[in-house]
């Protein structure tokens, strides 16, 4: 059996636009037309609340770390600063990306554009990214936001902990970008209507982290660097930690966000850092969704869905052995159960391997306990 070809250029790409899985129609559960408008309706109010909140703190906690600096005193208040800068705008950039977080447009794009930044990434580039996310949600060879490859690479999903391999990987990239444009394969779904646009927002990046960086030089010190940029690091392992639960583990090549997306109870620090997108099965299946309707949104379909995992600590039990076991199996998946009231996975929302002939697919299997 081949392996699998993660690049959106390669054999998997072509394959899975062949066999249909590429842009395919996906299981949705039912819910009533009425409770769905309710479910969509968008308002100002929370997202207006969380983010007085959050950058309220990012500015005490930074105002406070400066005033300490260089003290031991000021760490405490560096890593809170660094929790919501390199984890909170994670989900920031992700749900005004979507347009939901605000009922007002401009307010979803002023935080998206400040989250993106602080997150490193593309602005311009990471909303068509993730539009194709959404449309093929871990399809090999198409989704470009596949956090975990098979076989996993341990020794990088622990540095991205510390937000290593993707400030190794954005460096280049914003350069790039800044140069030309897009890289090839990010022109697989950025459209060239906008490809000026990735280019004149990564040279604002770049302008931005090389005034940053010429003022440490400058003044001697990393604090600049401690306010911005820094903290992608020192802050990243928040949005990790729950960003490996939302498909780790899980199949791939399906059509069921059932197959391939995990919810997870959580805490409400973490649920306000996260913004609810611990509700992951549910966001996918209907996506436009406000982040602060995502609880109500479970409620109403949870008789069709798995059984969420009570505890981001129970769902690692599950999601590290799983990943040892694709070092040596990449074809085993976690196969999540159903309750007796959901409706069936349905055999034609089928899943194909790498390799395989193109033609008729096989159903979601996984592979026998040992």
């Amino acid at each position: 059996m081949g392996k699998r070809d993660y690049s959106l250029l390669g054999p998997d790409a072509t394959r899975a636009v062949e066999t249909g899985l590429a842009a395919a129609a996906w299981y949705h559960t039912d819910v009533p037309r009425r409770g769905m408008k309710a479910l969509m309706q968008r308002e100002d109010g929370p997202a207006i609340r969380d983010s007085v909140i959050l950058y309220g703190c990012m500015i005490v906690f930074a105002g406070i770390g400066i005033a300490l600096w260089p003290g031991w005193w000021s760490a405490p208040f560096w890593l809170a600063y660094g929790v919501l800068y390199g984890s909170a705008s994670d989900s920031r950039w992700h749900e005004c990306g979507h347009g939901t977080a605000f009922r007002t447009k401009w307010m979803n794009d002023v935080v998206y554009q400040i989250a993106s930044f602080m997150i490193m990434r593309n602005s311009a580039t990471w909303r068509w990214s993730h539009a194709r996310h959404h449309t093929d949600t871990c399809i090999v060879g198409r989704d470009p936001e596949i956090a975990v490859m098979r076989p996993p690479q341990f020794v990088k999903l622990i540095g991205s902990f510390f937000g290593i391999p993707e400030v190794i990987d954005f460096v280049p990239r914003i350069i790039r970008n800044a140069l030309s444009g897009p890289t090839p394969q990010e022109r697989t779904f950025v459209p060239e209507s906008e490809w000026g646009k990735v280019r004149r927002v990564a040279q604002a990046y770049c302008a931005i982290h090389a005034a940053t960086l010429a003022l440490a030089l400058w003044t001697g010190s990393i604090l600049p660097l401690m306010v911005i940029g820094l903290p992608r690091i020192y802050g990243a392992w928040h949005h990790v930690l729950t960003g490996l639960l939302q498909h780790g583990g899980l199949a791939d090549n399906v059509i069921d966000h059932r197959l391939n997306s995990r919810t997870v109870l959580m805490n409400p620090i973490s649920r306000f850092i996260y913004w609810n997108m611990n509700y992951h099965v549910e966001h996918h299946m209907f996506p436009m969704v406000p982040y602060h309707a995502l609880p109500r949104l479970h409620d109403a379909i949870r008789h069709d869905l798995p059984a969420p995992d009570t505890s981001m600590l129970s769902a690692y039990r599950q999601v590290w052995p799983a990943f040892r076991r694709q070092l040596r199996h990449e074809d085993y998946f976690l196969k999540r159960a159903l309750p007796p009231t959901a409706k069936p996975y349905r055999e034609d929302l089928h899943r194909i391997s790498p390799g395989t002939p193109v033609g008729p697919a096989t159903p979601p299997h996984a592979l026998p306990a040992e």
